[in-house]
């Protein structure tokens, strides 16, 4: 009976060591089932199944002259753009055509015009010179004012400006003026920013300016 006892108690030991065995074999290949990977990315992957998906939308598509939106039907699109501190350069786009634009290597100093469909000398026989029914459109770098004088101010004031005579040294300035051009009076056409030390972007120049809009095109 004592014999008994001792072999009932080795066949116990043998299983619990064979099922010791099992048990360690099974944990070994789970582990080998798993990806190695750190810690913290296998909790931010738990975390991370409770968020939900976000959608972002596409960002919008730029339109002619890089409007948010498309101008309507029979119209011309524009933006004028001043220039801002040395290396901020002005612009001029026309119908999604860059008139003037560092990249075209035309912009200087001053006051900057472009007419369109049409090119002439000095600024104020540049603006006489140009045919009835022209756009001209007008951007300030760096300084538009030391130069100007009183026929020519009067020559831009013709055109419709409201600020010309407002200039400044180094003051920001864009204008859309037309000659024999009646525009509708819901549109931009002229915005400026004077230099002023205590709010200056650009140390000794204001920040740059814009203008954008729609014309149609019968400006009769």
């Amino acid at each position: 009976m004592g014999s008994g006892f001792i072999s009932e108690y080795y066949i116990k030991g043998l299983l619990l060591i064979f099922a010791s065995i099992c048990s360690w074999y099974s944990g070994y290949l789970l582990a080998q089932s798993i990806p190695h990977e750190p810690l913290s990315n296998a909790v931010n992957t738990v975390l991370n199944l409770g968020e939900k998906t976000v959608l972002k939308s596409p960002f919008p598509k730029r339109q002619k002259c890089d409007h948010r939106t498309s101008c309507p039907p029979n119209t011309y699109s524009y933006r004028l753009l001043s220039g801002g501190g040395k290396d901020k350069y002005a612009k001029i786009c026309f119908e999604n055509e860059l008139l003037i634009s560092e990249g075209k290597g035309n912009v200087a100093r001053g006051i900057n015009v472009a007419i369109v469909n049409y090119n002439s000398g000095p600024l104020t026989q540049f603006i006489k010179n140009a045919p009835q029914k022209s756009l001209i459109l007008m951007v300030t770098h760096d300084d538009g004012s030391r130069r100007l004088k009183n026929d020519t101010k009067n020559a831009v004031e013709d055109l419709g400006s409201k600020e010309i005579k407002n200039i400044q040294f180094r003051s920001s300035w864009v204008f859309l003026g037309g000659k024999g051009v009646d525009f509708p009076e819901n549109i931009q056409r002229e915005k400026i920013n004077h230099s002023d030390g205590s709010r200056n972007r650009y140390m000794d120049w204001p920040a740059e300016i814009q203008i954008e809009g729609c014309i149609p095109h019968d400006t009769s």
